[in-house]
């Protein structure tokens, strides 16, 4: 078990929120904060270990993913990194070597979030790509190259209606005008590599208001002007039930 924790989430993500739906993202789309250092620690040993769980690439998808790292090396130096042409420096000190062969490894050693790639195939959005060090309860090779309407739930929970509609979503995502929405989950463990076969029973405490840790994850949408691609992008934040404001320790409200 790896302990890696916030302390406070941001403003728009208390728990005393109503959860959201899809709303326009007011906020940065991408973000450092209080646990980056020891999040990328876990993130270099999952990339450096176990590859094969946290990176996913078609080879169409690569010209997507070299422009997302592009898009996210534009947003860098806003967030304290120093970026140049062949290395990036880090906030916590780390020199990162930009590596356009590989893209979402780059983009998993320099970010604290998960990136998604979705790209139109046919009528759907599916997943062409990925980075995903902290996944909450899915695996990433049960999902890479299907529709992302079924990353958190079985394909059965999904109406031909709620299809429809996610898909015209995507179908509306515009470039420069991102889009957010978060969840809220209580696990017994505050590991953040936490895949999750779609046939294996749910962890103890995982989704209950009842696990001693509170995860939520902030899921943004952004576009990409130049493969039209879409991509979901994943911060996740654990916190002590004691640091989440509005929950009586022991009995969540």
């Amino acid at each position: 078990m790896t302990e890696t924790l916030q302390r406070v989430l941001p403003d728009d993500m208390q728990i005393g929120r109503r959860l959201p739906g899809i709303l326009p993202e007011t906020g940065p789309w991408l973000r450092v904060d209080e646990a980056y250092a020891g999040q990328m620690a876990r993130r270099e040993e999952l990339i450096r270990t176990r590859p094969d769980s946290v990176l996913y690439l078609d080879p169409m998808a690569m010209p997507a993913a070299v422009e997302l790292l592009e898009v996210v090396s534009d947003v860098l130096p806003g967030l304290g990194f120093e970026v140049g042409a062949e290395v990036i420096g880090c906030p916590d000190g780390r020199q990162v070597r930009v590596a356009k062969d590989a893209p979402m490894a780059t983009l998993g050693r320099l970010c604290q979030c998960d990136f998604v790639l979705m790209q139109k195939r046919g009528a759907e959005h599916v997943l062409t790509g990925a980075v995903l060090c902290f996944p909450a309860s899915w695996h990433l090779s049960e999902k890479a190259g299907r529709p992302l309407i079924d990353i958190h739930a079985p394909v059965e929970d999904y109406s031909d209606d709620v299809a429809r509609r996610v898909q015209r979503l995507f179908d509306g995502i515009q470039v420069g005008r991102p889009l957010w929405r978060f969840n809220q989950l209580w696990y017994e463990d505050p590991e953040l590599f936490q895949p999750r076969s779609a046939a294996e029973p749910r962890r103890v405490g995982a989704g209950s208001r009842t696990g001693p840790y509170y995860r939520s994850e902030r899921q943004t949408l952004i576009r990409l002007p130049q493969s039209n691609a879409v991509v979901f992008v994943i911060h996740s934040y654990v916190l002590r039930q004691a640091d989440v404001p509005g929950v009586v320790s022991g009995a969540p409200d």
